[in-house]
């Protein structure tokens, strides 16, 4: 279908040109998906470039050739590529929401991209094109959606518009570059099936890039996996899970928290991190490899065959352990915050009780005064000292409402906020609080983009709290800003360097020695692994975990990943539409008898195992279908829906345990008897 051949593509940058991708040489056959995984800076998306014909401003085809149809694609003139793309081969981004145009009519848009490539012969045909367009990508109500532009639609309906868009000239092959990246665990499930049901029906050609194993292994049919800019290993999916050969792939694949095993094989965890300031002529991994000899990093390596179709470029493949017996010798420890959970004090840090937000108030001082749209609904809990709880749900469900108000950023209607044994109530705004209540409670952003100065320095960012809380100054002052950079695994290297000159994995260290210099009693954590790697995620994880175990810190952790949540948590809570459904110890929450909700979400979560086959069918995941909330806020898209009751009465907290509830009219009985499909899994294997 199509083939990369030696291709070479460098950057200007710094006053001269920077190699990013070296003698890369791949084939993608007809009606497969092929998936290319690696860490952020691998060049993923630069050989999506590629396979689009793009000439991205700065960057130079040094050598090589993308051949499709017989013709060099980086040799064709751009106005007859402009021809191809979009038509033959198309391109579903990983953010929708700058995809589409704002200001125009989302049906227009694919109506649009039918007429310009000649496919539609006029606006009528182009109109009921689009409209069973809609329908193929399960889009409800395509005459509607049609009308609507893109902010008035999810972002799973916007990414259904963009797999709609892709599909619409009816191309050999489309180019998918993290397109689920962005989406919670339950609209990423629906957007697989749906990708999968696409490939069967119409054997769509698809060339997927993402730094989700879990994803690349329910939907790949085979994987190449890329560093620093080279093809290191390529196989068939199932081969390459069940045999990684490369050190770089068995640490990937260590590397990736599992809702079914609760514990990391730590000793496989991927060190360091990828500079390319520091790359060898010879194995660009040799500086992160643990197997590497000096013919490593002198000579680089060429992929060599392992088996048919499973390829590897490492010379020492032979002779290092395989997968399976490093993960045999390395033990499954839990995560050492565990540990302490059974010795944590009682006396509750934070008690919240019944608490409720909302926004659109119209103020006081109306005569008219509209009440505010509540986003968080009586939710209760209690967080003790030393311990992570985890709040989960999909978005728009009020976890990171909750983190505002606890914070001081979002006023609350009603309810309690109690910190450090009733010493102080959360009611304040942020501004208002005490010197010892702000150094109590840290916050850490979902993006370390958006919350660190980008013209400050690293030593600047770190050392405002230190002079605010501990009037820090002078040599003092630098020290512990070190002694902070050492916590979260930086050099001294990194103290005057600014944010832009940094990853995005230690761009979120920054943010978490920022935390931490306050020295504080409780850090919500707001979603702070979702935009990092998987390797980068799983060591940020561990620097969580040992600095809680050594520091007897407490982490309120919000995410819709469940498999981080088994990685870190103690005790997790359940959040729907502003409503906690069940809330417990981790493995109580995860076993059986769980919530239809909880249920729904853990058959979501794409195991990071081939051979781990997923619930037959996940369509009763659905989306939100009423904008009425009724007693029991889940009642529109239970799968186990009872009757009226659901819609009409409040279902009552049932208890597991001390420690575990959920909240539904169901008997707990036959909740278990509903056990959820993934823990089927679990128990048969």
């Amino acid at each position: 279908m199509i083939s990369i051949q030696s291709l070479d593509v460098s950057y200007w940058q710094q006053n001269s040109w920077v190699k990013v991708i070296e003698r890369l040489s791949l084939d993608v056959l007809p009606a497969e998906t092929f998936g290319l995984v690696g860490e952020s800076g691998c060049g993923k998306s630069t050989t999506a470039n590629a396979l689009l014909g793009f000439h991205p401003r700065g960057a130079r085809y040094s050598s090589g050739s993308v051949w499709f149809e017989g013709k060099d694609l980086l040799q064709i003139p751009e106005a007859e590529m402009q021809n191809i793309r979009g038509a033959r081969i198309s391109l579903v981004p990983q953010n929708p929401t700058t995809a589409l145009s704002p200001g125009m009519r989302v049906g227009k848009q694919i109506a649009e991209t039918l007429l310009n490539h000649h496919f539609s012969k006029g606006s009528k045909e182009a109109y009921d094109r689009t409209l069973d367009l809609f329908t193929q990508v399960s889009l409800k109500e395509p005459r509607k959606i049609f009308e609507k532009y893109p902010h008035q639609l999810s972002g799973g309906q916007q990414q259904r518009v963009i797999i709609a868009m892709a599909l619409a000239c009816d191309p050999k092959l489309i180019v998918l570059d993290e397109p689920t990246t962005g989406l919670d665990v339950t609209t990423q499930a629906q957007i697989l099936d749906l990708l999968v049901e696409l490939r069967g029906r119409f054997g769509i050609t698809m060339f997927y890039i993402t730094h989700n194993l879990g994803v690349v292994a329910q939907i790949c049919t085979r994987i190449g996996v890329m560093y620093a800019g080279r093809l290191v290993e390529a196989a068939p999916t199932r081969e390459l899970f069940a045999s990684p050969q490369h050190p770089y792939t068995q640490g990937l694949i260590a590397s990736v928290p599992r809702v079914l095993q609760p514990a990391r094989r730590q000793t496989l965890l991927l060190k360091g991190l990828l500079r390319r300031s520091e790359l060898p002529e010879g194995c660009q991994f040799a500086p992160r490899c643990e197997f590497a000899k000096n013919r490593c990093f002198k000579e680089a390596q060429e992929l060599a065959d392992v088996g048919s179709e499973h390829q590897v470029a490492c010379w020492r493949w032979r002779e290092i352990p395989t997968f399976s017996v490093r993960a045999g010798k390395s033990a499954l420890a839990e995560p050492e915050g565990a540990a302490i959970a059974e010795t944590m004090e009682q006396r509750e840090l934070l008690a919240v009780k019944n608490l409720v937000v909302g926004y659109g108030s119209t103020g006081k001082g109306r005569v008219f005064k509209k009440p505010p749209t509540i986003i968080v609904d009586g939710v209760s809990f209690d967080i003790l000292p030393g311990e992570t709880l985890a709040l989960v749900g999909e978005s728009g469900s009020g976890k990171t409402t909750v983190v505002r108000a606890l914070n001081g950023l979002t006023p609350y209607v009603t309810g309690e906020l109690l910190f450090l044994s009733n010493k102080y109530d959360l009611s304040q705004p942020v501004g208002k609080r005490p010197d010892e209540l702000l150094r109590s409670i840290q916050l850490i952003f979902q993006n370390p983009d958006a919350s660190l100065n980008p013209r400050q320095r690293v030593s600047k960012i770190i050392g405002q709290p230190l002079r605010r809380f501990y009037g820090l100054s002078g040599n003092a002052l630098r020290q512990r800003i070190e002694s902070l950079l050492d916590d979260v695994r930086l050099d001294q290297s990194y103290y005057n360097r600014y944010p832009d000159e940094l990853s995005g994995g230690e761009r979120q260290r920054i943010a978490i020695a920022r935390a931490l210099a306050a020295e504080p009693d409780l850090l919500l954590c707001d979603e702070v692994l979702s935009a990092l790697d998987v390797s980068v995620q799983a060591n940020v994880l561990e620097l969580l975990i040992e600095l809680q175990t050594r520091t007897r810190i407490a982490f309120l952790f919000i995410t819709h990943d469940l498999a981080v949540v088994r990685s870190i948590a103690h005790r997790v809570g359940v959040l729907y539409w502003g409503t906690l459904c069940e809330v417990g110890k981790v493995e109580e929450v995860f076993s059986a008898p769980s919530h239809p909700y909880t249920d729904m979400l853990l058959r979501a979560v794409p195991e990071p195992d081939p051979t781990q086959v997923m619930p037959r069918s996940r369509k009763d995941i659905g989306l939100l279908t009423s904008e009425r909330k009724y007693a029991c806020p889940f009642a529109t898209r239970c799968p186990w829906k009872v009757g009226s009751i659901c819609e009409e009465q409040d279902p009552p907290w049932q208890a597991t345990s001390e420690t575990h509830r959920l909240s539904c009219h169901i008997p707990l009985e036959e909740l278990r008897v509903r056990e959820p499909e993934l823990v089927k899994i679990a128990s048969a294997g």
